[in-house]
């Protein structure tokens, strides 16, 4: 795709690079209230989806993964966890001031002997191919200015065998579809005022997530990307999905 071609920020259309340079100010912004707002807007429950991502790893200990867009390092800490002292877990942000906290918050955690953190672009993970028995990506692949890129390169350093988890924002059902705009668009935003100082950055996350694609049409582009024996698990009424693909 070309630089000049227009994509998503929010409901704005902007230039490709724009996007990245938007999306980079959002996180520079919101990085220090990063992890108590994922608290506050989700009554706690991000915990549980995380939880929930984190039974599926099928991780061991000795083995590799790579936490994708991994922010604040909660994936990461599960996996640290998982795969024991033999193991390693790399969590990687393009976001420096987000991969901060991260490091910061996973040596509080004692978790320093089997995670390594790097900042880097999903679209173009600096990693040889058939690299980790896992890769995650948690609340991430929305903000990604290239979705599909991002997925074949997160295929790529799969190794055989190994699968990739997409925790994501979805498509809720309809019967919670009115309850869910009046919270995203009306309380969220004013909860983003009043404990990040940033109304925009959050107006801007109800935007992102209502333009990511939904379900089935994610699934899609995991099978494009060449991923195999997809599915997905909708929690919480479809508000947040797992996606899982095998590399084969």
């Amino acid at each position: 795709m070309s630089d000049t071609e227009p994509t998503d920020f929010g409901f704005q259309s902007v230039p490709r690079p724009e996007k990245a340079r938007r999306v980079r100010a959002v996180f520079d912004s919101v990085a220090a209230r990063y992890d108590l707002m994922n608290d506050l807007m989700s009554v706690g429950a991000h915990r549980l989806w995380k939880r929930f991502a984190l039974g599926l790893t099928q991780l061991r200990p000795g083995q590799k993964a790579l936490d994708v867009a991994g922010g604040t390092g909660d994936l990461t800490a599960g996996m640290a966890r998982q795969v024991g002292p033999d193991g390693l877990v790399l969590l990687t942000d393009i976001n420096a001031a987000m991969l901060a906290r991260g490091r910061n918050r996973l040596i509080d955690e004692g978790l320093v002997g089997n995670v390594r953190c790097l900042q880097a672009n999903a679209e173009k993970l600096p990693f040889a191919d058939d690299s980790f028995h896992c890769v995650t990506i948690g609340f991430g692949l929305r903000n990604v200015t290239d979705k599909a890129a991002a997925l074949r390169s997160m295929r790529r350093v799969l190794r055989p065998g190994g699968q990739l988890l997409v925790l994501e924002f979805s498509k809720p059902v309809a019967a919670i579809r009115p309850l869910y705009d009046a919270y995203s668009f009306h309380i969220l935003p004013r909860l983003g005022q009043w404990v990040a100082q940033d109304e925009a950055s959050y107006r801007y996350l109800a935007e992102s997530i209502r333009m990511h694609p939904d379900q089935e049409t994610l699934k899609g582009l995991m099978q494009e990307a060449g991923l195999e024996d997809c599915q997905y698990h909708n929690l919480s009424g479809g508000i947040v999905a797992v996606h899982r693909g095998y590399k084969y």
